[in-house]
């Protein structure tokens, strides 16, 4: 409908991350229709298709910036990539702008209690909910409402439910990892999700929060997130 995003599959959050900016929540690309542009096949087993997100003067109401972003879905056998490029498209003497970004994973589990997410461990990490900063220790677990910001890890996540094995991997690029479950309290006031909807869900995120990026005219960025399904144990 043009003012929500869906709660699943992967919303964009560009040019803010949250609410860290004078834009609305997460920006405004996840809400906006994007153009289809060309698409290729990579290889007998993978499909992609390339959607396109360009200012306007819509966009240009909330961030005055000139830019292109493309965002290239790729699905191979047994595994998703996702990948974002961003240009500042402007001239000179438009000069230069900074974003944040996230890929807003949604992620299905059979039960969110059970589920253990590995790869993390000694990474610094921020708690949204305490605001307290520490180091991770072991795997992370959930027992109730979640929301952290971690460094991103330098090898893969790992996603392990009992039912579901997934590996995680994001580019450098990306250089923080967030990971999020509203848990029973928040759902109940979450009206796109029924009361116990986040047993079934998990968000972990591709992100560049800590350290906006910077593209003068002529630039680009890119960054990606891969999931890959585990062979069963």
């Amino acid at each position: 409908d043009g003012q929500s995003a869906i709660r699943g599959g992967i919303p964009l959050c560009f040019p803010q991350f949250n609410q860290r900016g004078p834009l609305p929540k997460h920006g405004f690309a996840r809400n906006l229709g994007w153009r289809p542009a060309p698409a290729s096949k990579e290889g007998d087993r993978q499909s992609s298709v390339c959607l396109e997100l360009t200012d306007s003067e819509t966009t240009r109401a909330w961030w005055p910036a000139r830019f292109a972003a493309q965002l290239t879905v790729v699905l191979g056998a047994g595994s998703l990539r996702v990948q974002l490029v961003v240009h500042n498209t402007g001239n000179t003497d438009d000069g230069a702008w900074d974003f944040t970004t996230a890929l807003h994973t949604y992620l299905s589990v059979e039960d969110v209690g059970r589920a253990r997410l590995g790869g993390l461990d000694g990474c610094a990490r921020w708690d949204a909910l305490a605001d307290a900063r520490g180091f991770q220790q072991g795997p992370v677990m959930f027992l109730g409402e979640y929301d952290r910001v971690f460094s991103a890890p330098a090898g893969a996540i790992h996603l392990h439910d009992g039912a579901l094995g997934l590996q995680i991997t994001q580019s450098a690029s990306l250089s923080n990892t967030v990971v999020w479950n509203p848990g029973g309290a928040l759902c109940a006031r979450l009206a796109d999700l029924p009361p116990d909807g986040y047993r079934s869900m998990l968000c972990v995120e591709a992100a560049l929060i800590d350290r906006p990026i910077t593209l003068t005219p002529g630039q680009q960025w890119q960054g990606w997130q891969e999931l890959r399904v585990l062979p069963a144990p």
